[in-house]
């Protein structure tokens, strides 16, 4: 008995050894400044990794920020072929999040999103424009408030290329930081939204082979 424990223990001893000599390191994907890493295909958004805010101003002292916390997209990317490329995007006006209390249920309401009655803003590409290899504008319609208006969001790539190992989990990935603004009083959203309000987006995008 004290002869196999003393084998079990020599032969334990020897594996782990070997596996410290000969180590399989972990690797882990960083996204690049190509954009034409990230391979041809449907992209669909990271709801894990997305950030929409809307910046309004608070009566000229400070600005206050407005998250959105459900958002699906959609993205037709061909690194080949850029100003082909097609966007529709949907915010859920009801996910809307602030750092004052109730507020939220407010901005929800009849007075301003009214979300019950147009749950949803959209956007819709019309133009893809690369300006150089990290940046570019995308054009398109914007609905919002049953209202349909032209946008047009400034670009800038953060990183693209292959998730882990290009596999199921991430796929090949695109992150962007795009920025627009809009007419609140075009919107007719009152005496409270005096001027334009700034949209920010950080987000990316998964395709999975």
């Amino acid at each position: 008995m004290l002869r196999q424990v003393l084998l079990f223990g020599i032969l334990f001893g020897a594996a782990m050894l070997g596996a410290a000599a000969d180590p399989t390191p972990m690797q882990i994907p960083h996204g690049q400044k190509d954009v034409t890493l990230a391979i041809a295909g449907t992209y669909t958004l990271d709801p894990k990794h997305v950030l929409v805010e809307a910046h309004v101003s608070h009566l000229g002292f400070s600005m206050s920020a407005f998250r959105f916390g459900k958002v699906q997209a959609t993205l037709e990317w061909d690194p080949k072929a850029i100003p082909k490329s097609k966007l529709t995007a949907a915010v859920e006006t009801s996910s809307i999040m602030t750092n004052v209390a109730g507020f939220a249920e407010e901005l929800q309401g009849p007075q301003y999103l009214k979300s019950a009655q147009y749950p949803d803003a959209t956007f819709t590409s019309t133009a893809f424009r690369q300006q150089d290899a990290t940046h570019g504008k995308v054009d398109g319609n914007m609905t919002l408030l049953g209202k349909t208006f032209p946008v047009s969001f400034d670009v800038t790539l953060v990183g693209a290329g292959p998730g882990f190992a290009g596999g199921p989990v991430m796929g090949h990935v695109i992150g962007i930081h795009a920025e627009t603004a809009i007419d609140p009083q075009g919107l007719g959203l009152g005496p409270f939204f005096t001027t334009p309000i700034p949209i920010t987006i950080d987000t990316e995008f998964d395709h999975r082979s």
